[in-house]
């Protein structure tokens, strides 16, 4: 196996894990608000990179990787590559992008409630015996 052909290999590792944290990296607030900020900028860029026109960086990566072995760039992308008719089928995204969606705003959500109840919970102190 070739030294490409594992860079890749981790790339494609480190766009699922981008992927998970677009859709699930508000629940991570819930026990570190700040951490929203950073999550925020996630979900924004991969709403905009499903929307309009822009390149995934790590889709351009992987597809480096790939042209240093001889192959082409991945069909339709990452995600028309890896992830629909695999994983879930077409028929089905528009009914994927609305429960992501979904998920992402119950998270903010949940993460906000965490945030403001914060002082009002009772903390836990040790005895000293």
């Amino acid at each position: 196996m070739s030294a490409w052909r594992v860079l890749a290999d981790i790339t494609v590792g480190i766009h699922v894990l981008a992927l998970l944290y677009i859709g699930l990296g508000g629940f991570l607030a819930w026990r570190w608000p700040k951490s929203i900020f950073v999550h925020i900028f996630f979900a924004f860029w991969g709403i905009a990179v499903n929307v309009f026109p822009i390149p995934c960086p790590l889709t351009a990566l992987e597809d480096f990787f790939r042209s240093q072995q001889g192959l082409g760039p991945l069909p339709g992308g990452f995600n028309a590559y890896y992830i629909y008719g695999t994983v879930f089928p077409r028929s089905m995204l528009p009914l994927v992008g609305v429960v992501a969606i979904a998920i992402v705003v119950f998270s903010y959500v949940g993460a906000w409630i965490r945030y403001r109840h914060r002082d009002h919970a009772p903390t836990h102190r040790m005895r000293q015996a």
